[in-house]
């Protein structure tokens, strides 16, 4: 039988056709059910009045009663706007409108009793309320609520469909749909955690009595969307470790010959403990689905290599997938320097390589003659073909659109490879459980020995001299320096820094023979001849843009100095400071911004001079710009919570996700009784959502 909240939303009285085609259009509103759900953002307390000496600029709408006098037309032709003051017993506030201005002085009378509604805001040293909402006090006027407000558009707006008629319409849908919201969690458990019913807390999200019921109701609908989301990704999970079969490799030759005899440096206790995770994936005989997050430097490289060799000794093949040719040429020589030392042929595949070399290398995978190999996105094109693919590593993987790793992970016909996932980037621990919730997640949380913390200042433009000074005697020492820009080419709009005025500027100042230079849209060639350059040491100064973000390794570079650093996001600052402190020298990351800074900016700037850890700084990050913007997932559907947030609620996604596991420990199957109204909403539940656990 349908459900009666699938009603399409043309049904319901006071839409209709045009309207319906509206609420499509601009709100992705299809049925009851997506109305019900266009929760408020925010709402008006008509429950109380504020007095006039009790305002100030940083409250939010307010109520006041009073009276208005002196309203008088104020400006020249074509800029006049309308001021008036309004008193009440405790002072004067003004009030401005600057459209409608006929129309307000034939309908607002001076020294008649109004109900005021405004944001007040400051105005040089006056505090006024603009175009603020005026009605003459009535018992129905007095016995105000607190009143929900909904997004809308300008073009729902010109259509009659504002914040109010959605208002009514919910209300209408309440009236009429009430008694079809089904219970959606056992009685238990809502007991156990003090909620409303799920009727009671549509009811008070939209039509809230009083603000201890609207908190409520909020935290019964955020943890009912937190929970479920959840509970499928804890049942994809289970799924996969009951049911994907994977290869199991157990034999570990090569690995321990490289261990023993050719390990470069002692792995930290966190390198061991990952690979020691990895390896007991391998021999379950279940497909790994394994997400690695470790701060830049951690040594994820080495894990990755490891990682490799286990499916190598097994007799199969792995490939590891990196979003950037630099990336990509980074780890190549990484790795082949370790795979030289066991005599372990190794290859790379970019849109760079020869079609020559190409077809040889081509052959070879298929043949399953090359056991490693590296390459970018053109692994994945359809005439790579893999003879026994065992092992997938990707990196930096949100990088990568779904369908591209689907494609990799496809390779084989059989049996899928194992798959790593790994990340530079930190996700807080909320994203990552609902990103990543249905993957097993290990973490590199200590730095290898020997590393000290990269000290990171701020300095604004004026103190540019005496930064080329610390730089002038930092290549004496021999060291290097990074010198980041935001912009290519200089642009109208913006007064940044740019590159190519960077590098000037820098060739002035230390000699043209000593800077190189690298940005997007340079040819592969020049990217490359610059880059060894400064790999040699033959230039000692490397301006560039962000395409250095990732994947350029050079112990000797001591100090990077990022330009315009308020034009960066957090995670991309942190990625930047990580180039440098990858020597035993002593690091220095030096922030460079003008005098002003917005609120936002000045946060961002504080939190990189204040840590260097890299989840902390995610944290702030998820706080500051939301989920989909973090990690790159904003059109994917993953993040797009209804009423919930990541950053504000980690406390009830924790709860949520330990309710979830609990009920699953007990009942996987979802097939008491008591669980009947999980499964009958599990089953009622789009399955739009995407299967990371299959193509991550």
């Amino acid at each position: 039988m349908p459900d009666y909240l699938d009603t399409k939303i043309e049904f319901l009285k006071g839409v209709g056709p045009q309207k319906a085609s509206l609420l499509n259009t601009e709100f992705n509103i299809f049925t009851y059910r997506d109305l019900l759900n266009y929760f408020p953002f925010r709402y008006e307390d008509r429950t109380k009045f504020h007095s006039i000496a009790q305002v100030h600029e940083d409250m939010p709408f307010i109520q006041l009663r009073g009276y208005i006098k002196n309203m008088t037309l104020v400006g020249k032709e074509g800029s006049k706007r309308l001021v008036a003051e309004f008193h009440d017993a405790t002072g004067c506030i003004e009030l401005v409108w600057f459209r409608g201005l006929q129309w307000v002085t034939k309908s607002v009378k001076t020294n008649i009793e109004y109900i005021l509604f405004g944001k007040p805001s400051l105005f040089g040293s006056k505090l006024n309320i603009a175009h603020p909402e005026l009605e003459i006090p009535s018992e129905s006027a007095l016995k105000r609520a607190i009143l929900p407000v909904y997004h809308t558009t300008e073009k729902a707006k010109k259509k009659n469909l504002d914040s109010k008629s959605i208002s009514k319409l919910i209300r209408t849908l309440l009236d009429v749909a009430g008694k079809t919201i089904d219970e959606t969690l056992p009685e238990d458990l809502r007991k156990k955690l003090g909620m409303l019913p799920l009727r009671e807390a549509y009811e008070h999200i939209h039509f809230p009595s009083d603000f201890d019921m609207l908190n409520r109701a909020r935290y019964r609908l955020k943890f009912d969307e937190l929970f479920f989301i959840q509970l499928k990704l804890l049942q994809l999970k289970n799924q996969r470790k009951t049911e994907q079969e994977g290869f199991v490799f157990k034999k570990i030759p090569t690995l321990n010959e490289f261990y023993k005899h050719h390990l470069p440096f002692e792995l930290t206790n966190a390198q061991k403990r990952v690979i020691r995770e990895i390896y007991d994936d391998m021999c379950s005989g279940k497909q790994m689905n394994r997400l690695l997050q470790g701060d830049v430097g951690s040594g994820k490289t080495m894990v990755a290599f490891f990682t490799m060799l286990m499916a190598v000794d097994n007799d199969t093949q792995a490939c590891l997938m990196a979003p950037t040719e630099i990336l990509a040429e980074q780890h190549y020589r990484t790795l082949k320097e370790y795979a030289e030392k066991i005599h372990l042929p190794i290859s790379i595949l970019t849109g760079s390589t020869k079609k020559s070399e190409r077809n040889i290398l081509l052959e070879q995978l298929k043949n399953g003659e090359m056991k490693m190999i590296v390459g970018t996105h053109a692994l994945i094109e359809d005439d790579v073909q893999f003879k026994k693919l065992g092992v997938t590593v990707i990196d930096e993987q949100h990088r990568f659109g779904v369908a591209q790793r689907a494609k990799l992970w496809q390779k084989n016909h059989d049996i899928p490879p194992h798959v790593l996932v790994m990340t530079a980037t930190p996700i807080p621990r909320t994203l990552a459980m609902t990103l990543y919730g249905d993957l097993d997640v290990s973490v590199i949380d200590e730095l290898p020995k020997g590393r000290k913390p990269v000290k990171t200042v701020h300095r604004y433009d004026s103190s540019r001299l005496n930064v080329f000074a610390f730089l002038r005697k930092q290549i004496e020492e021999g060291r290097q320096i990074y010198v980041v820009y935001p912009l290519v080419e200089e642009s109208e709009k913006t007064d940044l820094k740019h590159v190519m005025d960077g590098y000037e500027s820098m060739c002035r100042a230390f000699g043209e023979g000593v800077v190189s230079i690298m940005y997007g849209k340079m040819t592969p060639e020049a990217k490359e001849f610059e880059m060894q350059r400064f790999l040699r040491n033959e230039t000692k100064i490397m301006v560039a843009t962000t395409v250095i973000e990732v994947g350029v390794n050079v112990p000797n570079a001591t100090v990077m100095v990022i330009e315009n650093a308020e034009r960066f996001g957090l995670s991309q600052l942190h990625q930047l400071r990580g180039r440098v402190g990858r020597g035993a020298e002593q690091s220095y990351c030096i922030l460079m911004t003008g005098y002003k800074l917005t609120k936002e900016a000045r946060i961002r700037i504080d939190t990189m001079v204040r840590t260097n850890n890299g989840f902390e700084i995610a944290d702030v990050d998820l706080k500051l710009r939301g989920p989909g913007d973090l990690t790159g997932t904003q059109q994917s559907g993953i993040v797009n919570l209804r009423i919930a947030d990541l950053a504000q609620d980690a406390e009830l996604l924790k709860r949520a996700r330990n309710e979830a596991m609990a009920i699953l420990q007990n009942d996987p199957e979802l097939q008491t009784i008591q669980n009947l109204p999980i499964r009958t909403e599990l089953n009622k539940m789009k399955t739009n959502r995407i299967n990371w656990s299959k193509i991550s």
